[in-house]
């Protein structure tokens, strides 16, 4: 109860709706300006209705320079597992892996395994396309933000939020257990991570020695956000401009970066975990310790002009063709249907 009450009053753990029904006004009127309620799936040609959730994870992966992508495998539904692992081996995958959904976000379904015997029950439990990814031992992941007008060489990186994993530091006397109870972001997530058979709950940490809880750099999975537009300095956004240009069709949205250390960053020494369209959200709005919930609504409105002006240019010059409305609702309905059923399977394994 303490921690529903916790939440309620702490504008970070808000339902996603409660970001976006505020801003409503402003998308109708983009749509009245542009005649169309689907102007947006103008502003990345390369991904599928511009990157709003229902574009394949695997296939985005396919555009991104090699150089920065992870190792991966698709698997599909009813797929022939002993194909799966078969492909896994070729493509020099090794334990432990990240597997997650290949249509979905917000961490649905996304799962560290550790062994070839729990890959292959989680592949028979679900009946989906999976990618399985080779995991990646960087320190650390950020997301970036980044968006680049079509006639424009170079762009904005508007958001490079540091992402904090999940994390219990022991005081030499009490128990995983105790001090996840005692640490109020670790027991909002509780009910999750006590399905984790790995954890010894009984373990008693080291004074000041520190115990990673989770290892996947999502919000919903216990990561805080932190604002790390400070850091952002002219090699990155080099960086970011030459990948933008090498992703035919990006123009807007966030990548997902492990990396080891900021030299590195800065040099362009990092792996995508993932490459994310108009849905994506500037993570530093979750960084309630440096913005408001108001000035965490205008960030979204202000990167929503930037969109509207991309897709409206995409559009008009550039002679990028919108998805049709009615098969566009159409599988919005379908992704809604979809999503739900994660939502529910994410809910009984949690």
């Amino acid at each position: 109860m303490k921690n529903k009450f916790y939440k309620l009053i702490h504008w970070e753990y808000w339902p996603m709706l409660m970001f976006y029904m505020p801003n409503i006004p402003l998308a109708l009127y983009y749509a009245i300006r542009t005649k169309s309620f689907v102007f947006y799936t103008a502003t990345n040609p390369g991904l599928k209705n511009a990157g709003i959730g229902s574009e394949s994870k695997f296939n985005t992966l396919q555009i991104i320079p090699r150089k920065y992508v992870p190792k991966s495998i698709l698997h599909r539904k009813n797929q022939d597992i002993e194909t799966t692992l078969q492909e896994v081996n070729n493509k020099g995958i090794t334990f432990p892996v990240i597997i997650k959904p290949d249509i979905c976000f917000r961490g649905l379904l996304v799962k560290k395994i550790k062994t070839k015997s729990s890959l292959i029950n989680y592949l028979k439990k679900y009946s989906i396309d999976f990618i399985i990814q080779q995991f990646m031992t960087h320190e650390y992941e950020c997301g970036i933000f980044y968006y680049r007008y079509p006639y424009h060489k170079k762009g904005i990186i508007s958001s490079l939020t540091l992402q904090k994993f999940l994390s219990i530091k022991g005081d030499g006397k009490s128990s995983l257990l105790e001090l996840v109870h005692q640490d109020r972001r670790a027991s909002i997530y509780y009910p999750e991570l006590k399905e984790d058979t790995t954890i010894d709950w009984n373990l008693i940490l080291e004074k000041n020695s520190v115990k990673k809880l989770s290892s996947i750099g999502n919000h919903s999975k216990g990561t805080q956000f932190i604002n790390g537009n400070h850091l952002i300095n002219k090699k990155i956004e080099t960086i970011l401009d030459s990948i933008s240009h090498q992703i035919d069709g990006w123009y807007y949205g966030r990548l997902d970066i492990k990396y080891n250390s900021l030299k590195e960053l800065y040099e362009g020494n990092f792996m995508i975990v993932e490459i994310n369209g108009i849905l994506a959200e500037p993570g530093n709005i979750y960084d309630a310790s440096k913005i408001n919930y108001f000035k965490a609504l205008k960030i979204i409105r202000d990167h929503w002009k930037h969109l509207f002006k991309i897709a409206r240019y995409n559009k008009q010059i550039s002679g990028v063709k919108l998805t049709k409305t009615m098969p566009f609702i159409r599988e919005m309905i379908q992704l809604q249907k979809y999503t739900s059923g994660l939502q529910k399977i994410d809910k009984l394994i949690s």
